[in-house]
């Protein structure tokens, strides 16, 4: 039980303290009199009488404030009651929502553990990828579905050939301006730089690195030089797909000073993206797609109320010169009405006289 109410019994107990005694008071006031006294006179007698209505108000009080005291305390136990049940079942929703977020938080967990692991075999993977076109088929693959399961079949377009006779793997439409998207990426030395982790040997691994950057760095000059053409209407940068996590981590996150390609991938305004942040890349890219619609869609509808006003001035121009034509046809008519009228007046009077009228001239 809540405080409030506890303290709403305590008032009420004491307020039926309080009339109990006044009774109780009363009725020794009446006996006191009674035995005073033999004889009474009326104002005593009247005196009693008040006593006694006041009794019995006092006493129907007591009785009205008891059931009442009774009635509210019931209520504040049902209402207590609800609250506990509600804060209760609040709870225990909140202690599901906290256990499913810690079951999906271990699932994130083991999903990205087994990601590092395949990762660390991409070995046989490499053996797939080395013929270069083989290479570039696989990424093209991988690039089309992601393409696919996200955008709208009209916002890109695979193997699209620029003026210039390039043709790049893939552009994404953004308004009237294009997003390159190559998936050639180089993968031999990355291979090679695999087999010397494997191998123990520090510096063929150093060796087989630099080479696998210096790779990318020529891949991003080719990407830049052939694809990032805004005369012919695409956006100034241009993206990099690599088909693999721990090739993009090799790539942008283990940056070593001695042979970053970070910076200059950023400086030749080649963006290289993985699976995972090519998929964030193409949500946002989405989001701008269902923007430009929806500018579309208003700039339509603009167009539309233009029309609209156009016929709706057309129509009540229409309507007011019908308005005139009808005004001076009811003027004609009154005119023709009295000329009648007056016709009729004339014919009655001839008739009369056993003259022949004569039509009036305005029929």
């Amino acid at each position: 039980m809540s405080d409030w109410a506890v303290i709403l019994l305590v008032v009420g107990i004491a307020l039926l303290l309080v009339l109990a005694v006044s009774l109780v008071l009363m009725a020794r006031i009446l006996t006191g009199l009674r035995e005073a006294r033999t004889e009474q006179d009326p104002s005593i007698l009247l005196l009693q009488q008040d006593i006694a209505q006041f009794s019995t108000a006092v006493s129907q009080g007591l009785h009205q404030m008891g059931t009442q005291v009774n009635q509210r305390l019931q209520e504040s136990a049902v209402l207590i009651q609800q609250a506990h049940q509600s804060i209760g079942e609040r709870l225990d929703r909140a202690a599901a929502v906290v256990g499913e977020v810690r079951g999906s938080l271990g699932k994130l967990d083991e999903s990205t553990r087994r990601m590092l692991e395949v990762g660390q075999d991409i070995a046989s993977l490499q053996q797939i990828l080395r013929p270069p076109q083989v290479r570039g088929g696989f990424g093209e693959t991988l690039l089309e579905q992601l393409l696919s399961q996200i955008l709208p079949g009209d916002a890109f377009e695979l193997q699209y050939t620029f003026r210039s006779g390039e043709r790049v793997d893939a552009i994404i439409r953004l308004g009237s301006r294009l997003i390159p998207v190559d998936a050639k990426f180089p993968l031999e030395n990355f291979r090679k730089m695999l087999e010397a982790n494997g191998g123990g040997d520090e510096e063929r691994r150093r060796a087989a690195r630099k080479a696998f950057l210096k790779d990318v760095q020529q891949r991003v000059n080719e990407i830049a030089n052939k694809y990032i053409l805004p005369d012919e209407g695409t956006f100034d940068f241009a993206l990099m797909y690599i088909p693999a996590e721990n090739v993009y981590y090799e790539v942008m996150v283990k940056d070593e000073a001695e042979d970053s390609v970070r910076a200059y991938t950023y400086e030749r305004r080649v963006i290289p993206v993985s699976p995972n942040s090519f998929y964030a890349y193409l949500q946002t890219i989405l989001l701008g797609l269902k923007g430009l619609r929806i500018e579309q869609n208003a700039r339509e509808i603009m167009e539309l109320l233009g029309r609209l006003q156009v016929d709706l001035k057309k129509f009540r121009d229409r309507f007011e010169l019908a308005g005139r034509h009808l005004t001076d046809a009811k003027n004609r008519f009154d005119e023709a009405a009295g000329a009648l009228a007056r016709f009729e007046a004339k014919l009655d009077t001839v008739e009369g006289r056993g003259e022949q009228p004569t039509l009036p001239g305005t029929l």
